[in-house]
């Protein structure tokens, strides 16, 4: 009996292998994961309820997806590889909003984490973040005072979050914020998960200026909690295929919206 329990090894590799590849791909369904990894499909199924758990991937009949939905935000892994381009231009409008000597939040999207990759020549500066990833590229530069905020580690997001984190946040006061989210109407912002929204909101409180940024994709799109009006943020920065229309709405609904050029 003991030798037909499957080595943890191997299934963690095989976890690894199937979560890279659900990354890569966007979507595949069970039938094309037994085939490839040459495993039952309940073995395989047993592997995406464990990979749903850990916040992975999202499970739907017959297959599983690393994308977003409306109460589905994806990891990080899938994120970091998504719209790279207008993330980077959008980051790099996002610079000349810093000036020397400011304290700066940055919350845990994969948009400022671009920006983080760009702050090396503004300094000195101080760098507020809830993002290990963040933090990690801001330690590196020794004229930044770094602020990390703690609280309970969340590996969908590579991120600290929790009652702790927005305990922390609100003793603390900056310059500027600097943020994203999963989707936007007009008038509203939204994300998929009440413990991220209850940080961007305590985020939005201990910054004087609140900028967002939003790439195409995720503008027109709703997701269940509500972060709060379009008109709260002082800026709202997005890329240059945003819909005319669109955002002609979110300015009648009190919004200031700047439109940055994409590999300019």
């Amino acid at each position: 009996m003991t030798g037909s329990v499957e080595p943890a090894t191997r299934r963690a590799s095989r976890l690894h292998r199937i979560a890279d590849l659900v990354v890569a791909e966007g979507s595949i369904s069970a039938n094309q994961l037994a085939e490839r990894f040459e495993v039952s499909l309940m073995t395989v199924h047993r592997d995406l309820d464990e990979l749903a758990r850990q916040g992975v991937v999202r499970k739907f009949r017959g297959g599983v997806s690393a994308q977003p939905s409306n109460v589905f935000e994806a990891n990080i892994r899938y994120r970091m590889q998504v719209n790279r381009e207008i993330k980077v231009a959008l980051a790099t409008y996002a610079r000349t909003l810093i000036e020397p000597g400011m304290a700066v939040l940055l919350d845990d999207s994969t948009t400022t984490l671009e920006l983080a990759r760009q702050l090396e020549d503004v300094s000195p500066l101080t760098v507020i973040t809830n993002s290990r990833p963040v933090a990690e590229i801001v330690r590196q530069d020794g004229d930044h005072r770094l602020i990390v905020l703690g609280g309970e580690y969340s590996e969908t997001h590579d991120s600290y979050l929790g009652m702790m984190c927005n305990e922390m946040i609100d003793t603390l006061r900056a310059d500027i914020l600097i943020a994203s989210t999963s989707a936007m109407t007009a008038g509203e912002v939204f994300h998929q998960e009440p413990d991220i929204v209850l940080i961007k909101r305590a985020m939005m409180r201990s910054a004087t200026k609140r900028v967002l940024l939003m790439d195409h994709s995720k503008l027109g799109r709703t997701a269940l909690h509500s972060i709060a009006p379009t008109k709260d943020f002082d800026l709202i920065v997005v890329d240059e295929s945003s819909d005319p229309e669109f955002l002609s709405a979110v300015r009648d609904s009190g919004g200031r919206v700047e439109t940055v050029k994409v590999g300019a």
